[in-house]
């Protein structure tokens, strides 16, 4: 394990490294401070220096650097603020894993392809681990291989683009050029031996009349890894075998492809169609808990030595947008587009039996799937104004409307069928695929709901030295009501050197229709007994009896103060101070399994359920935090290095969290929704701060890179508050060596090439030793990791 802050530091700064690039990634492009940015303005001739905002430029070559193929992956090595930790043995959170902005739900985060809204994932995140609650995009399914660019809003701007806007909006802008292409081989594997690595990537761009159409394709395949160690606790008949490794805990085994296209077509002089498309699907097999021979859930003539189930999740994404943009000199500026997007994913479990069933059952099932589907009509104006000032003022307008739709299919009958066969000791059969039960057909069904909204703003110089911008929002939800925000932006130039820059806003969260209709059962042993804990849809009776309620939006006020320093040629700096409260936070309750409970609702209607949960509007937070961003373009003699810097500091603090309801109090004056495990997900589960220290040396043909990044504590709380735990600050650091030769580019690097790992959990919490590491760790705990690169670009 290294703890060798200094040296990584006085690598860092002696080879440089630069996989940042925040506001003005210096080392791909010296003029980025220039590159004109469509994120967070309706303004055309904006550009990054200009922004009101904090905005950061990721190059596709920055995205590459990180040594990843996976873009959440990527963008968390390149952005201070992002934070993506790899959980194992979480059902389907282990092949969709959400990533957090500042600190937030990975659902307060607006994800944008060309500007357009980018679905979500079908999956609502239900297991232990960060962004618990949330049902948050797959960033994933995004492939690098078609961006030319990302661009990252750090501020809200609910006001400008709707829902889920309260952290931030990610916007990937995809690759749009006649004159380009190439070609890429990507090979890696751990220094451990696993997690073998490989992916082919290409990209083509052909003129098409007055325009242009960008193809591009991926596809490749990673290994499992596996971090468990042997059990070591007490033998008995109902143990893991000691000193044997039957657990696996790591990254899954993934086989994806992506196609994609972008085009532009000039109709006429003043009108453009353009279109854009992506496909993704993506194939995980991932682990759960291994199930000993003498377990109440195996059946011994089926597997004598016990089991390993696993869950094959197939994720499947179509996005496309299509549309027709008018412009005219002076007058008024039209986009009129028609955005789809979708996401299923299925659940297959393999290497499993249905307990109840007997020495008969299969050993896999199909335990059912999840789907959402997302419509969006939207007309957007603008006009300059000449009011007179030293320039003019852009007024912006439209409309949208947007159709939401969620699907959840039942399993196969015999992935939920309580087949009424005892397991020895046990007077309950115990139903349902072990790991993963299927939906039950009572638990399947569509839903949809509809929303229009109406936008307007004002943006523009009001001198040589102050811009100022303001939005305002209405919005009016088919399923829960309607909610107004607004946004006031200012930037004012003191010098060509200095500038202050500042916004506050008020922004809002749709509850996302996973989280008010998704519903299933699983077994949970209470006592040594099985019963059914149901996660029950808000709107079930069961869950109204528990004290659910209709979910509301989440509301936010954010407030954000930065100052822009570029006191030379090439060195850029930025400190932006920001605070975030939310109101009505939606989480998921605790599990509420008491004998009252289960007494209640075993005597009114629900026999057989031990107990429930649902998902309210629990909480009110408040988010204080601030991001230090520099870069530096140095040039030396017959050599440049780029330097990068960044840091984030965040702390979320619950300030409410609500009383229990009076249905809920008649039944159990006891019961608690929201317990300390969850309060710690919020306030100390992702690191409290991180620092990236990077750069690029480039000599002729031959570049050198490297990254230090600096993770800071964090904590994860127990139900027993003496198996908390607070995991250290730790170190990586990031190498890549290249040579590039006419159209070649040759890459030899390695991530946290010093092999370090976090803390290791106490033994209490390792499940007997087998499970040494956090899944909330911030890095993973894969150690280190080599890779070659081969591309050639025209």
């Amino acid at each position: 394990m290294s703890r060798h802050p200094l040296h990584l530091a006085l690598v860092a700064a002696l080879v440089s490294p630069a996989v940042l690039a925040q506001d003005a990634p210096a080392q791909q492009a010296p003029r980025t401070l220039d590159t004109l940015i469509v994120t967070g303005t309706r303004i055309s001739d904006r550009t990054v220096a200009e922004s009101q905002s904090p905005i950061d430029i990721l190059t596709p070559e920055i995205l590459t650097s990180t040594g990843t193929v996976e873009l959440a992956t990527a963008l968390s090595r390149a952005l201070p603020s992002l934070n993506f930790p790899r959980p194992a043995i979480n059902d389907g959170t282990d092949a969709v894993r959400p990533a957090q902005i500042r600190g937030l739900s990975p659902d307060h985060v607006l994800v944008l392809v060309n500007g357009k809204r980018y679905h979500s994932g079908a999956l609502v995140n239900v297991n232990g681990s960060q962004g618990r609650s949330s049902s948050p995009v797959d960033l994933n399914t995004i492939p690098i291989s078609a961006i030319e660019r990302v661009e990252v809003l750090r501020d809200g701007a609910s006001a400008q683009y709707g829902s889920d806007a309260i952290a931030g909006v990610v916007n990937i802008v995809l690759k749009g050029r006649a004159d380009s292409g190439g070609l890429a081989l990507r090979y890696g594997q751990t220094s451990a031996g696993d997690g073998e690595q490989y992916q082919l990537t290409t990209d083509i761009g052909f003129a098409v009349g007055e325009g242009f159409i960008h193809l591009s394709a991926q596809a490749g395949h990673q290994d499992q890894t596996d971090r468990a160690r042997p059990y070591i606790g007490t033998p008995s008949a109902t143990s893991a075998p000691l000193g044997r490794v039957v657990q696996r805990q790591g990254d899954p085994e993934v086989d994806h492809g992506s196609v994609t296209y972008n085009t532009e077509l000039d109709i006429t002089d003043y009108l453009t169609f353009y279109s854009t498309g992506i496909y993704t699907k993506r194939d995980v097999l991932s682990n759960g808990f291994f199930r000993p021979a003498g377990d109440a859930r195996n059946i011994p003539e089926i597997y004598p030595d016990g089991f390993l189930p696993q869950i094959n999740n197939v994720s499947t994404d179509h996005h496309f947008s299509a549309g027709l943009r008018s412009y005219t000199a002076g007058g008024t500026n039209i986009d009129f587009s028609y955005t789809y997007g979708s996401n299923e994913l299925t659940f297959d479990i393999k290497n499993t039996l249905n307990r109840s069933l007997g020495p008969t059952s299969p050993t896999q099932f199909h335990a059912g799937a999840l789907e959402v589907k997302q419509h969006v009509l939207n007309l957007d104006l603008n006009k300059p104004l000449d009011w007179g000032l030293a320039y003019p003022i852009t007024l912006s307008y439209g409309a949208e409307w947007r159709g939401d739709d969620f699907k959840q299919s039942a399993g196969e009958p015999l992935s939920y069928a309580n087949g009424g066969v005892l397991a020895p000791g046990q007077s309950t059969p115990i139903p349902g695929s072990q790991v993963f039960p299927g939906f039950k057909d009572t638990d399947g069904g569509n839903f949809d709901r509809n929303a229009l909204s109406f936008y307007a703003g004002l943006e523009g110089d009001l001198t040589e030295k102050l811009s100022l911008g303001l939005a305002a929002r209405y919005e009016d939800f088919s399923d829960f009501g309607d909610t107004a925000t607004g946004k006031v932006s200012a930037r004012y130039a003191f010098t060509d050197a200095v500038a202050l820059r500042g916004t506050v806003s008020t922004g809002f969260r749709a509850p996302s229709l996973q989280q008010q209709y998704f519903q299933s059962t699983a077994t949970n042993f209470i006592g040594g007994v099985p019963y059914d804990i149901v996660t029950f849809r808000v709107n079930h009776p069961a869950a109204l009896a528990l004290g659910a309620e209709p979910l509301q939006a989440e509301e936010s006020t954010n407030y954000s103060l930065g100052l822009v320093l570029q006191p030379v040629d090439n060195l850029y700096v930025t400190l932006d101070a920001y605070r975030i409260e939310i109101d009505d936070r939606i989480t998921l309750s605790e599990n509420l399994t008491s004998d009252a409970v289960r007494d209640y609702l075993n005597a009114n209607g629900f026999p057989g359920v031990g107990g429930g949960r649902y998902f309210t509007n629990a909480i009110d937070t408040t988010t204080n935090g601030v991001d230090l961003v520099g870069t530096y373009n140095w040039a030396l003699p017959g050599s440049t290095l780029d330097l990068t810097l960044g840091y984030n500091y965040s702390k979320t603090k619950i300030d409410r969290v609500s009383g229990n309801p009076a249905s809920l109090e008649a039944i159990d004056p006891d019961a608690v929704r929201f317990g300390r495990v969850e309060l710690g997900r919020f306030e100390v589960g992702a690191p409290k701060d991180k620092f990236l220290l990077g750069a690029i040396w480039t000599v002729g043909g031959f570049e050198v890179s490297a990254a230090a990044t600096r993770y800071g504590e964090f904590s994860v709380l127990n139900a027993n508050p003496a198996l908390d735990q607070t995991f250290g600050a730790e170190w990586t650091l990031d190498l890549a060596f290249s040579y590039a030769v006419d159209k070649w580019k040759f890459t030899l690097g390695g991530d946290n090439v010093f092999n370090a790992y976090p803390d290791e959990v106490i033994f209490a919490n390792s499940t007997s030793g087998q499970l040494p590491y956090s899944g909330s760790s911030p890095f993973g705990f894969n150690g280190a990791f080599v890779y070659a690169n081969a591309a050639y670009r025209w």
